[in-house]
């Protein structure tokens, strides 16, 4: 099953209520809705994996509940006159802790295509914890919590190629190797902000791709360090700005295009949200990963174009 929004600028405004949604089934879409039976002893699944992947994801694009996105496919498959069923919220709920991607892959780049240009950053979402009134009936703690996600993007495509998502507590930096691990592709060039500076981030993609070239911006007081050991991509950063200033540095090693990755998290938190509706972390997960498909699939019905005016206004 394939869903689009028929009316994009209405949605991207946010007026989700007056939203339309058009679906379409296959014949394999059809053929697989239902679960295989199963060879081994248990109990015997009624919904497949494909129903759970498209039950949630149309819940988390229109900001429904799981009982709400039950009732919303139960109707629009009653007027497409099809008889299947339609997952309840509790089977999605609970399928959602362990559910997988069929794709395996954020990306879709062709491999030999030549080497990708990475972007990666991170960015906060709420969890919250009990509500005022369990706060003030049973003495329950309301402490808000918070979870990272990394993203690594294409930045020729402006695709999502690989995310982890982690606690609040985990560095940067310690996850450009996890990040990297689901990447295929050979890197030409890295880039991301001063949270990833360090020895361990330019381990980590080296040891990816021993000829990428790695872009961050080093700290303010980092030390030059070619004079007692063979110089580094991170010495040579270090030597520019110090020459040139870190204005020409980021405009000769084309760092202004990390803002593509800013604006695809800008992107994620005004379509998908800003904090996550799943209460377990594997579920957060889930969330995570199928709003990380939904961001591709709308990227790759229509992008916006802009072109720079030349001139005064009035």
């Amino acid at each position: 099953m394939t869903f689009k929004v028929t009316n994009w600028p209405e949605y991207e405004a946010g007026l989700r209520r007056r939203g339309s949604l058009t679906l379409w089934m296959t014949a394999e879409a059809l053929s697989s809705w239902q679960a295989a039976k199963r060879t081994t002893r248990g109990g015997q699944p009624r919904d497949s994996d494909l129903a759970i992947e498209t039950a949630l994801t149309v819940g988390l694009v229109f900001g429904l509940r799981l009982r709400q996105t039950e009732g919303l496919l139960t109707s629009v498959l009653e007027l497409m006159r099809l008889d299947l069923a339609v997952p309840d919220h509790t089977t999605l709920s609970r399928r959602a802790w362990t559910w997988q991607s069929s794709v395996g892959r954020q990306g879709r780049r062709v491999p030999g295509e030549g080497p990708v240009h990475i972007l990666i950053d991170s960015t906060g979402l709420q969890v919250y914890g009990a509500g005022p009134w369990r706060e003030e009936k049973h003495g329950a703690r309301s402490r808000r919590g918070w979870r990272k996600l990394h993203l690594a993007l294409d930045a020729d495509s402006g695709e999502i190629i690989a995310h982890i998502m982690t606690d609040q507590d985990t560095g940067d930096a310690s996850q450009v190797e996890p990040v990297l691990e689901q990447i295929d592709v050979p890197i030409g060039q890295f880039t991301a902000d001063g949270a990833y500076d360090g020895k361990p981030a330019y381990d980590a993609v080296t040891s990816h791709s021993a000829n990428a070239a790695v872009v961050i911006p080093p700290r303010v007081n980092a030390v030059d360090r070619s004079r007692i050991e063979p110089p580094s991509q991170r010495d040579r950063h270090i030597a520019a700005i110090t020459t040139d200033g870190r204005m020409t540095w980021q405009a000769v090693m084309g760092y202004g295009k990390r803002s593509l990755v800013e604006s695809a998290i800008g992107r994620s938190k005004a379509v998908i949200g800003r904090r996550l509706r799943a209460r377990s972390f594997g579920a957060q997960q889930t969330e995570a990963a199928l709003g990380c498909t939904v961001l591709n699939r709308m990227l790759a019905c229509a992008r916006p174009k802009s072109v720079r005016r030349i001139g005064t206004t009035a």
